[in-house]
């Protein structure tokens, strides 16, 4: 056993190393065709820069051609000219106009060296483009021959392990056979161990609970005796740790929920009070849709729609915070960390509102300026503009002090603890003040809105508007007004001590003794336990494992141990069998213990029936009572020879009813041998029988078991048939995307090139036009100046005969 263990651990260890080495050789063959994609894409990108450079070689080479056709008319000109200078200089008349020809000359002049400098710089330009395409090009061949080349090796690499692979594969499997035919074996002495096992559990529990019960014991003594507590001198007593009231706990949990549900409310009534104001603001004083908004009023609207993102990070906090308290747990300042969250988005809530406070102003003084403005109604303005000011004053009183009571778990900013009541009350005299604020604001803004619906210019529209604000003015006013209540009325609770008491005393205050209930080292100690707390919670989280890295590993993992598990699977697999065989063992077992009860039971009675035959055979006139009794000997005898499915539906105690016949008593001795004979030949049957039915049973367990091994190493391979097929599903998918995305760029580059095609023949459409523009100027120019020849031609052989005569 030994050695087939041996040999099948290093069987196993040979096929994961070879599966681990199969996904690496995957993984390179794909980054290889991914190279290969990579080169050929680039191959097509270096072949359209290529067509590119061909076709501006070719424009060029067209407009080179047209320059020098141009070039010729121009030389061809300039020698006309030349010749025409020349006859003129030979004669001794004056030229005409002399300065043109110059001038026309000299533009000819510089119009031919810019252009044959630009056909120079261009054919510079080709060369160099030309002998850098010709180096890539032979560079990326160069590459592709080696990844060509690579990828064969990689093939054949791939190719001779999936051989080794299936050789292995089927070396395993039949092994894997030989190792069922010996698990079956072992079988049997897994059913010994089990009993020994069952055996060894019992006396362990016994063990167990003996063991248990005296450590409960010893618990108690210790609980009970051991802890040296001195509540009797109080210096002594301070130095315990203390125990929170719990009832304080559960006040100061209920407290914090029911202001969760008001701060909750007031942030319902503030956000619906900007959301309604955003609206009228867009109403009035002008339409957005008839006449356009002031930028003011733009920027207004936009902040006011930005109001959620303030508001709801308040009420989300410090329902957080009353969410994570517990009732075994002390809440006090010092320990309430969750508390500075709440501050902090306040705070950023109460800056919201400063901000928004100039453009109130601003959207205000801009109602007064409207021409159907009267002067109560500017007055309702100013007067709705202070209390406004008022209102955001208190938010920041307000602000500061629940940044102070914040600021309380901190270690570096903490105050001491005779100072905490007078920051509640502070806090509640806030509350009222901001009550009695909102409460000022939503009467002048009551009054100012009763004012303008009088107005001629006051739409249905803005009326619905101003009704909602005013609606949204006073629920505020009633959270507010709870809020003051709920303040003023737990002012006691809030600044009492805190609610811990220490250990021995039964209440939290001590009149009989003096001094402090604990000693100040147990208070710094609670302090320096929050404050690290809050650090711990406000470290950053560690840097997890890539996901690359995780999936690699555990393909790695799975490859390693896929085979343990298999064979861990089918170990559970059979010992489920065989303790389904032990069970239906057991249960054979108890059918034969009760069939032999049943068998001494029948023995008995016809023991007792045999006794009671031979006392009557004393009597005389007993024919009668022998037959009786006969009938009931054969029917023992053949209810004993029944199978146990049809002895349990007869009746153990039925004697035949019918008409007794009369019987000899010799025949009744010999019924009576012969019914020896035939139970034990019955008993053997029926030994038989069951036998039988148990190595049926057995065959049968084995050919459910053989099938169910064959349809499980299906099941997986149909398994990794889908697994593949996934993989070449995602595969086919990804080409697609490639081949989408290549398709798109194609197009692009289609376009690109229309586009600079048709850029290129309207440049050469209007170069031609301008050229022929020229053309024409110079013809004209040309026919100018020979007309002027010949007109000054005329004038001198004029002046010539008037000399003559």
């Amino acid at each position: 056993m030994a050695d087939l263990t041996a040999k099948y651990q290093k069987l196993a260890t040979e096929y994961a190393k070879l599966k681990a080495q199969v996904p690496v050789l995957k993984k390179a063959y794909l980054d290889e065709q991914t190279e290969c994609s990579s080169t050929r894409e680039q191959l097509k990108e270096k072949e359209q820069s290529m067509r590119k450079f061909q076709q501006e070689v070719e424009s060029l080479s067209f407009r080179n051609q047209q320059l020098s056709k141009r070039v010729m008319v121009l030389q061809d000109e300039l020698e006309t000219l030349e010749s025409q200078k020349k006859k003129h200089k030979h004669k001794g008349g004056e030229t005409p106009s002399p300065e043109k020809l110059q001038h026309s000359t000299s533009v000819y002049g510089e119009e031919l060296q810019s252009k044959i400098e630009e056909n120079a710089k261009l054919h510079s330009k080709l060369q160099e483009v030309s002998t850098s395409y010709e180096r890539q090009i032979v560079d990326l061949e160069e590459r592709i021959r080696t990844s060509e080349q690579d990828r064969s090796q990689h093939e054949d690499v791939v190719s001779t392990l999936r051989q080794t692979s299936k050789t292995q594969i089927e070396r395993l499997q039949q092994e894997k056979a030989m190792v069922e035919v010996r698990l079956q074996s072992q079988e049997n002495e897994i059913k010994d161990y089990r009993s020994r096992a069952e055996m060894a559990e019992q006396k362990l529990n016994t063990v167990s609970q003996d063991l248990s019960g005296r450590l409960s014991s010893a618990n108690k003594i210790i609980s009970d005796k051991l802890p040296f507590i001195d509540t009797r001198h109080r210096d002594l007593n301070g130095l315990n740790l203390p125990t929170h009231d719990r009832k304080h706990q559960l006040r100061a949990r209920e407290l914090i929920g029911q202001a969760a549900n008001l701060v909750g409310e007031l942030t319902q009534g503030l956000s619906n009070f900007f959301t309604y104001s955003e609206q009228r603001s867009r109403i009035y004083p002008s339409d957005g849709v008839t006449e356009p908004l002031s930028p003011t009023n733009t920027k207004y609207c936009k902040y006011l729609h930005e109001n959620l993102a303030y508001l709801r990070p308040v009420d989300q906090s410090l329902k957080q915070f009353s969410e994570d308290l517990r009732d075994d747990s002390l809440t006090i300042l010092e320990t309430a960390t969750d508390l500075q969250d709440f501050s902090k988005n306040f705070s950023l809530l109460v800056a919201y509102c400063n901000r928004l406070l100039p453009y109130q102003i601003l959207s205000l003084e801009e109602e007064s300026q409207v021409s159907s403005c009267t002067s109560t109604l500017a007055t309702k303005n100013r007067e709705l503009l202070k209390s406004l000011a008022r209102l955001s004053a208190t938010f920041n009183k307000l602000d500061t002090y629940i940044t102070i009571l914040a600021t309380q778990s901190k270690q570096s900013d903490g105050h001491p603890q005779s100072s905490h009541p007078r920051f509640f009350v502070l806090l509640s005299t806030a509350l009222e003040h901001l009550h009695e604020s909102i409460k000022e604001v939503s009467k002048h803004y009551n009054s100012k809105v009763s004012l303008e619906h009088q107005l001629p210019t006051a739409t249905q529209k803005l009326k619905t508007t101003d009704e909602c604000v005013v609606s949204s003015l006073v629920s505020l006013v009633t959270s507010t007004g709870k809020m003051s209540a709920f303040m003023s009325g737990n002012l006691d609770f809030f600044t009492e001590g805190a609610g811990y008491r220490t250990r021995g005393s039964s209440i939290g205050t001590e009149p009989s003794c003096e001094g402090p209930r604990s000693h100040p080292a147990v208070t710094e100690f609670r302090q320096k336990t929050a404050s690290y707390l809050s650090s711990l919670s406000s470290r950053p989280r560690p840097d997890s494992v890539p996901h690359r890295v995780a999936v690699q590993n555990r393909k790695t993992l799975l490859s390693s141990a896929e085979s343990k598990e298999g064979l861990a699977k089918q170990i559970a697999v059979f010992q489920d069998k065989v303790g389904k065989l032990e069970q239906e063992k057991e249960h054979y077992v108890l059918e034969l213990q009760l069939l032999k009860i049943k068998y001494d039971n029948e023995q008995q009675k016809v023991k007792k029936m045999e006794q009671e035959l031979e006392m009557l055979r004393s009597s005389s006139g007993v024919g009668s009572a022998m037959t009786s009794v006969a009938g009931s000997i054969e029917d023992n005898i053949d209810r004993i020879s029944l199978p146990t499915s049809e002895r349990r539906t007869e009746s153990t105690g039925s004697v035949s009813s019918g008409p007794i016949e009369t019987v000899r008593v010799g025949q009744l001795d010999m019924r009576r041998e012969s019914g020896s004979g035939d139970a034990e030949t019955r008993e053997q049957l029926i030994k038989e029988h069951f036998t039988q039915r148990i190595n049926d049973m057995t065959l049968q367990l084995q050919q459910a078991d053989s099938k169910a091994v064959h349809f499980h190493a299906e099941v997986r391979a149909l398994h990794k048939q889908l697994s593949l097929a996934e993989r070449s599903k995602s595969i086919a998918e990804e080409e697609l995307k490639a081949a989408s995305q290549t398709m798109a760029q194609l197009k692009d580059e289609l376009q690109t090139t229309t586009r600079s095609y048709e850029g290129q023949l309207s440049m050469m459409s209007e170069h031609l036009a301008g050229m022929n523009e020229k053309l024409a100027q110079q013809k004209d120019e040309i026919d100018d100046l020979r007309a002027q020849q010949t007109q000054s031609k005329g004038v001198l052989g004029k002046v010539g005969k008037k000399t003559k005569k």
